[in-house]
């Protein structure tokens, strides 16, 4: 029932916003919607670590043989509490954004909440598919409707992308659905053995989807026009959490039914991790607004993810998937911290700003812990992640270049310790000008939302172990079905 709860909620407090008429009653009531799924995701947690698995499966469409089937694995429980957490502090660290028509905003935000959790949680491949499309939908008009002058363009190419790789996936799916005995769940498509020469193109069907999402290069072309012209709270969804919608469904969905096309195609998606990520970090670096920064720092992340992820052994796919929770939470401190300065200076050119450090030194503080949190310094929960991948990638005995690969992704390291400190020094230090001068106070809600995630950066970047703990049945299952299949 948790499972269920946790789409029920946010879905039913979407619904019934678009019937609040009051902005301040919105955003209320938005947050305490929020405050509940969260509460109902650490409840699920705990439930889960007495009772394994929480299931809960039901007759859905018959005629298709395909189930409402629902569960709580341990990954699936790590990005549930991702999105239950990045809500709360979206909600509390935007509250004093104002919008036209709040109530429909709110209302998308949390009908988009929903189906990111469907997402996680689905066992059923249409199903999954239904929710991929819920969690898209909602995210398309927030942004054509509440984003900057040029929103449409780049809605526009978000939606071109993301609707050809939708339209790839459900070629996919129905393939194998047909193949798995006309069967949509998701243990019959795990035992399922498809010929090699099968899996080598049906594996760019699902995959062509899932990287668009991430976004790998050179499928990643829609992101930083996206997030630039979107409203910041729509930013921080798209890239605090649905970009690992992608990174998600390659270890859910992609390694273990396709485990000859994974192996087969290892090394080209490889290549193109690299080339996204060294291209991503050497863009952030000319970069003078600070949201395409950001935009393109994600990318790099993102990229890693996926290349310790083709890496096939235990220690790069659960360092992918602690650097999943990770990076969802630093880069929402960022974008926190990028929506506070627009606000209270009017823009977003580093080079306008300085000297910030001198007028509000708490932000200045919190600021500092994330960014390097997002360059992996040790004891921050950034390192964790990155340390594992790493390790993962050098490792891989399925990999022809592992030394190679993990050489060229540590230059990523160095790149985004010069972008990320580079940003901070511009931005916080040095002497204020005529802008930064007038700056007003941070408002305390957004100073609430920074202090709680450099609690976790901090917790979790010193004991892990409850995370690594939740993830690993997780790893060792998907590791398992992918040896067996070939």
């Amino acid at each position: 029932m948790i499972a269920v709860l946790l789409i029920l909620i946010p879905l039913i407090g979407g619904l019934a916003l678009f019937a609040v008429r009051n902005e301040d009653s919105a955003k209320n009531m938005a947050l305490f919607t929020s405050l509940l799924v969260l509460l109902v995701s650490v409840l699920g947690l705990s439930f889960m670590n007495s009772h394994g698995q929480l299931n809960y499966d039901k007759q859905w469409l018959p005629m298709l043989n395909s189930r409402f089937h629902i569960g709580l694995d341990g990954m699936g429980q790590l990005l549930c509490l991702l999105t239950a957490l990045s809500f709360t502090l979206i909600f509390l660290a935007t509250r004093n954004n104002r919008y036209k028509q709040a109530n429909r905003f709110y209302a998308l935000m949390l009908l988009s909440q929903a189906g990111l959790m469907g997402v996680f949680l689905a066992m059923d491949a249409l199903l999954f598919y239904f929710f991929w499309e819920l969690a898209l939908i909602p995210v398309y008009f927030l942004s054509s409707t509440w984003g900057n002058e040029k929103r449409i363009a780049a809605t526009f190419k978000f939606f071109v992308y993301t609707f050809v790789g939708s339209i790839l996936m459900l070629v996919g799916i129905i393939f194998i659905y047909f193949k798995a005995h006309q069967s949509f769940d998701l243990h019959d498509w795990y035992n399922l053995k498809l010929l090699p020469g099968t899996q080598n193109w049906l594996f760019w069907l699902l995959f062509g989807a899932f990287a668009v999402k991430m976004p790998v290069w050179p499928f990643h072309t829609w992101q930083p026009d996206a997030y630039e012209h979107s409203p910041t709270a729509v930013t921080m969804v798209l890239s605090g959490i649905m970009v690992k919608m992608g990174v998600f469904a390659v270890i859910r969905w992609l390694a273990p039914v396709l485990p000859d096309g994974f192996y087969l195609w290892g090394d080209t998606v490889s290549l193109l991790c690299l080339i996204g990520m060294i291209y991503a970090s050497l863009i952030a670096i000319r970069q003078d607004d600070l949201k395409r920064l950001i935009a393109y720092s994600s990318i790099a992340h993102v990229g890693l993810m996926c290349l310790a992820i083709f890496a096939s052994n235990k220690s790069g796919m659960q360092g992918a998937m602690f650097q999943m929770f990770s990076h969802g939470v630093n880069i929402i401190g960022l974008w926190i911290m990028a929506n506070a300065i627009e606000n209270k200076y009017g823009t977003r050119k580093i080079s306008a700003l300085g000297g910030l450090a001198q007028k509000d030194p708490v932000l200045a503080i919190m600021l500092v812990i994330i960014a390097l949190a997002n360059i992996a310094l040790p004891l921050t929960n950034g390192f964790v992640g990155e340390f594992m991948m790493f390790n993962g990638i050098f490792s891989s005995t399925v990999t022809k270049y592992g030394v190679l690969d993990m050489a060229v992704a540590g230059i990523c390291i160095i790149l985004a310790a010069v972008y990320t400190l580079n940003m901070v020094k511009k931005i916080f230090y040095g002497n204020s000008n005529t802008l930064t001068q007038s700056g007003l106070p941070t408002p305390a809600p957004v100073l609430v939302a920074m202090g709680v995630i450099v609690i976790i950066i901090l917790v979790t970047g010193v004991y892990p172990r409850p995370m690594l703990q939740l993830t690993s049945d997780t790893v060792d299952a998907i590791l398992k079905y992918m040896k067996t299949s070939i």
